[in-house]
């Protein structure tokens, strides 16, 4: 596997696990507008270096999961901004424009921390 897009985890708003329970988590990078600081998982600056497609890998933490779906600007901001949701359902049509829909299979929901490493892969 090739990797596309690797960051990490900088810092964790107060409220940013609150989406866990609708199996989503929000990131953005470290310019996220204050109304929403707290509401997200901070990531360093970072580009893609190819495209995300379904079937790629998102490896959060070393616990890999396939991309189902992509929302049609979620790349884009995921590169220019440091935000994208994260979904957890393995649907294979995005709810939103900026998500990326991920299959959990038999692994609980990521428990991210500062530091945490995330990473796309493509074959």
């Amino acid at each position: 596997m090739a990797i596309i897009y690797s960051t990490s985890v900088t810092s964790i708003g107060s409220e940013a696990a609150s989406f866990l329970t609708e199996k989503m988590l929000v990131t953005f990078g470290a310019n996220a507008p204050e109304e929403l600081r707290d509401y997200c998982y901070v990531l360093g600056a970072a580009t893609s270096s190819g495209p995300i497609l379904p079937g790629s890998k998102a490896v959060i933490d070393g616990t890999s999961m396939t991309i189902t779906a992509i929302g049609e600007v979620a790349q884009k901001n995921l590169d220019a901004l440091g935000h994208v949701t994260l979904v957890f359902d393995g649907a294979d049509t995005p709810r939103m424009d900026g998500a990326i829909h991920l299959l959990v299979d038999g692994t609980s929901m990521p428990n991210l921390h500062a530091g945490s490493t995330f990473v796309v892969e493509n074959s």
